[in-house]
C-alpha cells in the first residue's frame, strides 16, 4: 500500500524542494513542478508547474523536458504551441526518455508541429517499445496491423500486442483479442479472444465490455448467458458506446433469457439513435411505426427511418419509400417514393426492386418504362422474390418490355 502523508508532511516536502529548486537543483525543480501540477502539498497551479518544469528542462532533465512538451501540447499553464511541444519531446527523446519517444511519434503521426510521417512515427514508437513501454508497444502493434509506416505484418503486430497485453495494457488486450477473433496472424480462437476482451473490459474499456457482452449473448467463446450479456453491455452502454446501447436494446426488446422490457429498450434505442447509430434509428422507427412500447406515431417513425435511410440503411430506405407511397406520416409523394425505392433497390433490396418495377410498369412517380420495369423485376426475381417473379411472368406473357413469351407467363 502506498504510504500516506499528512498535509504538514506534504508542505514540508514542498519547502525542501523549493529551497533546493531555488539553488538550481534540476530534480527539485522537476518535483516542485510536479507538485504544482498535481496540487500535491500545495495549491494546484499549472502556470507555476510550467515555470518549474521549464527550469528543469533547460538544465537538460529528460523527464522535465517530456512533461514540458506535454504542457505545451495541451496548453496547460501556457499557451498551446505544437512547435515547442515537438522541441521538448525531441530533446527528451534523444536522451532515451521512452515516454517522450512515444509522444514524438504521436506528433509525427498527427502531423502536429512537423510534417506528418507514419514512417517516423513508427520509428519513434519502436524505440520506446524496445525499452518496454507498454503503450508504445501497442502503438507499434497498430503500425504493423494497419500497415502504417511499415509493411503490414500481422505476426509482428500480434507479438507487440502480446508484449503490451502481458504488461496489462488494456488497449493491447482489446486488440490482441480482435486478432484472435478474426484470425489475424494467429489461428482463429474465440475462447482466447473473449479471455483477452475480458481483461480489457475489467479495466473499463467500453469496446471490450461490449464484445464480452456480445459473446455471452451469442454464446461464442463462452456459454450463452443473456443476463451476463446484459450486465456487460450495460457497463459499456453507460460509457456511451453506441453499439453496446444498440445491442442492449435488442436484448431487452426481444426478452430472450432476460426480462422483456420495452420501456428500457426504447430508452437505449433512443440514446444510440440520437448518437447517429443507423440500425438503432431504424429499429426506433419500427417501434413508433408498430406502436411497440410507445404510442404509434407515423411521423416520428418516418423521422427515424429517414435518418437511417440517409446513412444508407437499405431497409430504412425501403420503409421511407413505403411511407411516401402510402402517405403515412407525410403527404403522399410518389416521386419521393420512387427515389427511395431506387436507393434501396440499388443496394440489392429485393422488395424495393419489385416495387420500383411496379412504379415503372405503371408510370407512378416516374415515366412509364417497361424495359426498366422488366429489369427491376428480374433483379428481384433472381433473389427469389415471389411477387417479382409473378410480375416478371406477366411482362413476358403480355410482351411488355420484352418479346412476348407465353411459356414464361405467371402460373397464377
Amino acid at each position: 500500500m502506498k504510504k500516506q502523508c499528512t498535509a504538514q508532511q506534504g508542505y514540508d516536502s514542498y519547502r525542501w524542494f523549493l529551497d533546493a529548486a531555488e539553488r538550481g537543483d534540476a530534480y527539485a525543480q522537476f518535483n516542485l513542478g510536479r507538485m504544482y501540477k498535481a496540487g500535491d502539498g500545495v495549491a494546484r497551479d499549472e502556470a507555476k508547474a510550467c515555470y518549474w518544469m521549464g527550469k528543469a528542462a533547460r538544465q537538460g532533465l529528460a523527464y522535465a523536458q517530456n512533461q514540458l512538451g506535454a504542457m505545451y501540447y495541451y496548453g496547460r499553464g501556457v499557451e498551446p504551441d505544437d512547435d515547442l511541444a515537438v522541441y521538448w519531446f525531441r530533446s527528451a527523446a534523444r536522451q532515451g526518455e521512452a515516454s517522450a519517444q512515444q509522444n514524438l511519434g504521436q506528433m509525427y503521426r498527427k502531423g502536429r508541429g512537423l510534417v506528418r510521417s507514419d514512417e517516423m512515427a513508427c520509428s519513434w514508437f519502436s524505440r520506446a517499445a524496445d525499452q518496454g513501454l507498454a503503450s508504445a508497444q501497442t502503438l507499434l502493434g497498430e503500425c504493423y496491423a494497419d500497415g502504417r509506416g511499415v509493411p503490414r505484418n500481422y505476426p509482428m503486430a500480434l507479438a507487440w500486442y502480446r508484449k503490451a497485453a502481458l504488461q496489462n495494457d488494456p488497449h493491447a488486450q482489446l486488440r490482441l483479442g480482435l486478432m484472435y477473433k478474426h484470425g489475424f496472424g494467429v489461428a482463429r480462437n474465440e475462447v482466447q479472444a473473449v479471455a483477452w476482451f475480458r481483461q480489457a473490459a475489467m479495466q473499463d474499456i467500453a469496446a471490450a465490455q461490449r464484445l464480452v457482452g456480445v459473446a455471452y449473448a451469442e454464446g461464442v467463446g463462452v456459454p450463452c448467458d443473456p443476463p451476463r450479456a446484459v450486465s456487460w453491455l450495460l457497463r459499456a452502454a453507460e460509457q456511451d458506446d453506441v453499439d453496446a446501447q444498440f445491442n442492449l436494446a435488442v436484448l431487452l426488446s426481444h426478452g430472450k433469457g432476460v426480462e422483456h422490457d420495452l420501456d428500457l429498450a426504447l430508452t437505449w434505442y433512443q440514446r444510440a439513435a440520437e448518437a447517429g447509430h443507423a440500425l438503432a434509428q431504424y429499429n426506433l422507427g419500427g417501434m413508433y411505426a408498430r406502436g411497440c412500447g410507445v404510442a404509434r406515431d407515423d411521423r416520428r417513425a418516418l423521422q427515424w427511418y429517414r435518418l437511417a435511410a440517409e446513412q444508407g440503411a437499405a431497409s430504412a430506405q425501403f420503409n421511407v419509400a413505403v411511407m411516401y407511397a402510402n402517405g403515412c406520416g407525410v403527404s403522399r409523394d410518389d416521386t419521393l417514393a420512387a427515389v427511395w425505392y431506387r436507393s434501396a433497390a440499388e443496394q440489392g433490396d429485393a422488395s424495393a426492386q419489385n416495387n420500383l418495377g411496379v412504379m415503372y410498369a405503371n408510370g407512378i412517380g416516374v415515366e412509364r418504362d417497361d424495359r426498366q420495369a422488366v429489369d427491376w423485376y428480374a433483379r428481384a426475381a433472381e433473389q427469389g422474390h415471389a411477387l417479382a417473379q409473378f410480375n416478371l411472368g406477366g411482362m413476358y406473357s403480355s410482351g411488355r418490355g420484352v418479346p412476348r413469351d407465353p411459356l414464361r407467363r405467371p402460373l397464377a
